[in-house]
């Protein structure tokens, strides 16, 4: 489990085929071969690592349902460990399994972020939601869009602040939303 909260900024070192390797150091601080790491808000798995780089296996599903299918070698990408239990609970629970892909219709600092429409249904006014793995508030809900106000410093130390209008995000809603429902009975 995940919170949201961006670690570090890594880089796409190489990409090939199933094999994504990200340089890295902060993240790699404490995590050896099988920890989990969030790469954009998608959790991946360690499976090589050396000082400053650490290589995971992707799946043909997860770069086909996320935006890691489009990463090339030299894009910023977001990394977070997950949540310790004897830790600060900053952000809001996140499990880095990404829902949909988005798409920013107006890039920082007023973002504003287009995701299909079925999913606005467990968006909320002042809720959270994960963009690229980052736990951000979101306010003026249409039917498909939530804007989101990322402020300078999160502009600078995540990828948010590089996002022109037309790029794909990482979309994880909120999980509370969805088990509710679950548990109502009205899913679909």
């Amino acid at each position: 489990m995940f919170t949201g909260i961006v670690e570090e900024l890594g880089s796409v070192r190489a990409r090939e085929g199933a094999k994504l390797t990200i340089s890295a150091s902060t993240v790699l601080e404490d995590s050896g071969i099988g920890a989990s790491i969030a790469v954009n808000g998608c959790c991946l798995t360690v499976v090589e690592k050396g000082a400053d780089w650490w290589v995971a296996d992707v799946s043909e599903e997860t770069y086909s349902r996320t935006s890691l299918g489009s990463l090339q070698p030299g894009d910023r990408v977001n990394l977070e460990r997950p949540m310790q239990a004897n830790g600060r609970f900053g952000g809001h629970i996140v499990l880095g399994h990404v829902d949909a892909v988005g798409e920013v219709v107006t890039p920082a600092p007023q973002l504003v972020v287009r995701i299909p429409r079925d999913l606005m249904r467990y968006v909320v006014e002042k809720g959270s939601c994960t963009v690229d793995g980052i736990s951000l508030t979101v306010f003026n809900l249409t039917d498909d869009t939530f804007e989101v106000a990322v402020i300078p410093h999160t502009a600078e130390v995540t990828t948010l602040g590089h996002r022109p209008a037309g790029s794909r995000v990482n979309i994880e809603i909120d999980v509370l939303a969805k088990h509710v429902e679950r548990l109502l009975g009205k899913s679909e």
